[in-house]
């Protein structure tokens, strides 16, 4: 499997969590695939994808068979569902557990064994975190290729994240999404700089009129 792009992956996380969580509503259109890549919940990071990147990626996804349009009779609304593994002629067999661990890592970006258990909560049941670890190994030591890996502990963390490897190698993803965020927080921290520089500057003109004020009171 050729490696996947962060949207793309986004789209099947989406399309294996509806599968599971509202079988009722799967396949999905277009625009309930758009909302469930834009939710704010069990997203990491929060996107704001249009109909239309969602579409191009999609597009390429059924080109490469990953992904099918579903669309019956006389509908004039498209559906899609995945075919991401466990299908006929598809390489890539999954247990519900590996399938439910994958979703969550497509869903959020890397995981510990433990916020592992309690997000995949909603796809399956583990009974413990150590069941969580035996899987990951698994994965991670795949014959046909690792699916997963393991990433050094962060300071201050009791447990190590895993991340999963479909779109590369996981330490650009890292180092990308640790940009983005130092990026963030610089212009967090800018602006508040300048609110505070902006309220001083008040206070000192409000200061200033206030002993003029005095000033001319005790003249």
């Amino acid at each position: 499997m050729r490696t996947i792009t962060q949207t793309e992956i986004r789209i099947i996380g989406c399309l294996i969590e509806k599968e599971i969580t509202t079988p009722e509503h799967y396949p999905l259109t277009l625009n309930s695939l758009t909302t469930a890549c834009n939710q704010k919940s069990n997203r990491d990071p929060v996107t704001s994808m249009s109909e239309s990147d969602v579409l191009d990626a999609l597009n390429t996804l059924i080109n490469d068979r990953i992904v099918t349009d579903e669309t019956r009779g006389n509908s004039r609304v498209a559906k899609y569902q995945h075919r991401f593994c466990n299908t006929e002629f598809g390489s890539l067999k999954l247990s519900k557990q590996e399938i439910a661990i994958l979703c969550v890592l497509f869903l959020r970006g890397p995981q510990t064994p433990g916020e592992l258990r309690t997000r995949t909560q909603r796809l399956c049941e583990f009974e413990n975190v150590a069941q969580v670890e035996a899987v990951l190994n698994k994965l991670a030591a795949d014959e046909n290729g690792p699916k997963v890996v393991k990433l050094s502990k962060e300071p201050g963390k009791r447990e190590a994240r895993y991340g999963h490897l479909f779109c590369g190698d996981i330490s650009d993803t890292v180092t990308i999404e640790q940009s983005q965020n130092t990026h963030t927080h610089s212009l967090e921290e800018n602006k508040r700089i300048e609110q505070l520089e902006t309220e001083v500057s008040q206070l000192r003109t409000e200061l200033d009129e206030l002993k003029q004020l005095v000033n001319d009171v005790l003249s």
